[in-house]
């Protein structure tokens, strides 16, 4: 007897749907899997056959064929468990193939015959969605994940008798549903605020511009100066994720297994701070089937990348082109997958190797080769490409004591919401959003400049010896000063603060 039954595959964050087929006929018993399945899968004969046995049906001691099907495209994984054991009960005739039309199944097995969540699912309940299929069966604590996705019906089974009993007619499993706005509600809440940081109000300024126009941020101070304080503190001044971001996160995390299981829908923006032990592949992706890293991970919020000198050089080295294009591809034997990596980078660096080249008096003791030697670790290409470059300075001890109420992160955030409001709505039909994406082509149009304008930035070019990367990033840079500004010109002033962020300290070592 034969049978097909619909399942979901995953490849990179974009989901397809697999047939698994099932032929059981006479011969000496056996169980194989066909299709390019990975060990997981093949693994899976074992669980399927217990959890068979275990949900009172009977395992048919014949000869058993399953085809993942399309046989070209590798599976990984144990989300195909629940479509076998269906296709095997269907192929023995202990379930009606016409019951199982229009439903696509997910789910890892148990021996015992319960079923458990998998990874992936929301990428592959797009996929559903996106095809003629109007069902999806997934395990209990992976159905609030797929309800996500509307215009189909999804169930959430505990185990394969369950199941059987909705798909006979037994009993009738009530669909999931989400409640989408009540999850998005949750975006403004965070543990931290900007009210916490005392002084550094030029650092908060420089951040501002940063998020405003998606711009990367860079900041060099001594130890306990703020630097981490205020970077963990950056999501909270971004916009709340519109419904579309969020399942664009959502979906990098659940490919991950990451998703926390309260959590079916990504909220707020990601914050990453990997260690600086970090491998390449752990902060590109990678794996012999690739998997997002950090920078992807970070997608549409955050990558801190706190002490930058002592990240591996290979490692900060790989960030060039994905800050460049805002996706990085991982290119494997079994596939070449792509990610999304449209984050805004922050980086943190003490001045020199004891960190106190900054501090009064006599604290620092590393000579000028040991302060050259550490700062040459980070490259000039990688510092090129970092838009805002500021020297954060020691806090006074008045401001540490200071009894005042500082600003607030909701109300930072109102004014960043304006302005990249202003941007989308500039940039709508261009293919971009914000101030830090705009292409070479386009600078002249959206970044005209005065006399008095040029000739600011032409003698900080030459005195500073700028390179061309550099010139059209404080032309980015002052056209975000200028739309806080309300300005449709910029202007000198937009210009000057734009160009005193290419921090001479920071790029000056390597000209």
């Amino acid at each position: 007897m034969f049978s097909k039954m619909l399942s979901c595959g995953v490849l990179g964050i974009t989901g397809y749907i697999v047939e698994v087929e099932t032929d059981i006929s006479n011969g000496l018993p056996s169980f194989e899997i066909v299709g390019l399945g990975d060990a997981t899968v093949k693994e899976s004969k074992e669980r399927v056959r217990s959890a068979i046995r275990h949900s009172g049906y009977e395992f048919p001691m014949k000869r058993i064929t399953v085809n993942l099907a399309p046989a070209n495209m590798r599976k990984e994984g144990s989300a195909y468990d629940l479509s076998i054991a269906l296709g095997i009960l269907v192929a023995s005739n202990q379930l009606k193939q016409e019951q199982c039309l229009d439903y696509t199944f997910l789910g890892e097995l148990s021996l015992d015959g319960s079923i458990k969540p998998v990874k992936g699912v929301l990428p592959m309940a797009l996929c559903v969605m996106k095809s003629t299929i109007g069902h999806m069966v997934v395990a209990t604590d992976n159905a609030g994940e797929a309800a996500i996705v509307e215009k189909i019906t999804v169930f959430g089974v505990r185990n394969i008798s369950g199941l059987v009993s909705h798909l006979t007619g037994k009993i009738q499993l009530a669909p999931c549903t989400v409640d989408i706005n009540s999850l998005l509600g949750r975006s403004g809440s965070y543990d931290v605020d900007f009210a916490d940081v005392k002084g550094q109000q030029s650092i908060k300024r420089a951040l501002e511009i940063a998020v405003s126009g998606s711009h990367n941020f860079m900041m060099i101070g001594s130890p306990g100066s703020g630097k981490t304080m205020i970077a963990k503190r950056i999501p909270t001044i971004m916009p709340p994720l519109t419904f579309e971001e969020a399942l664009e996160v959502t979906k990098i995390y659940s490919i991950a297994g990451l998703l926390p299981h309260d959590m079916p829908l990504m909220t707020c923006r990601p914050f990453r701070s990997p260690h600086h032990s970090v491998t390449n592949a752990g902060l590109i992706g990678g794996g012999n089937y690739p998997v997002p890293g950090e920078i992807s991970l970070a997608h549409l919020g955050v990558l801190f990348l706190d002490e930058l000198p002592e990240f591996r050089a290979s490692a900060a080295e790989s960030l060039r082109q994905p800050i460049e294009e805002g996706s990085v591809t991982i290119s494997r034997l079994s596939a070449a997958i792509t990610y999304p990596s449209a984050m805004t980078l922050i980086c943190a660096a003490n001045p020199c190797r004891c960190g106190f080249l900054y501090e009064k008096g006599d604290k620092c003791k590393c000579s000028p080769k040991q302060i050259q030697e550490y700062r040459n670790k980070m490259s000039g290409p990688l510092l090129d490409r970092i838009d805002i470059q500021i020297t954060v300075g020691p806090i006074a001890f008045e401001e540490i004591n200071s009894k005042g109420i500082a600003e607030c992160s909701s109300e930072i955030r109102k004014r960043v919401a304006n302005v990249r409001k202003m941007q989308i709505e500039r940039y709508k039909s261009k293919g971009f959003y914000f101030n830090a994406q705009l292409p070479q082509s386009l600078l002249s149009e959206y970044c005209k400049l005065d006399s008095k304008c040029t000739k600011v930035l032409k003698n900080a070019f030459e005195r500073l010896g700028l390179s061309a990367r550099a010139y059209s990033r404080i032309l980015k840079v002052a056209r975000t000063i200028s739309d806080m500004d309300g300005s449709v010109k910029i202007k000198v002033e937009h210009i000057a603060e734009a160009i005193q962020y290419r921090c001479k300290d920071l790029t000056g070592i390597h000209n």
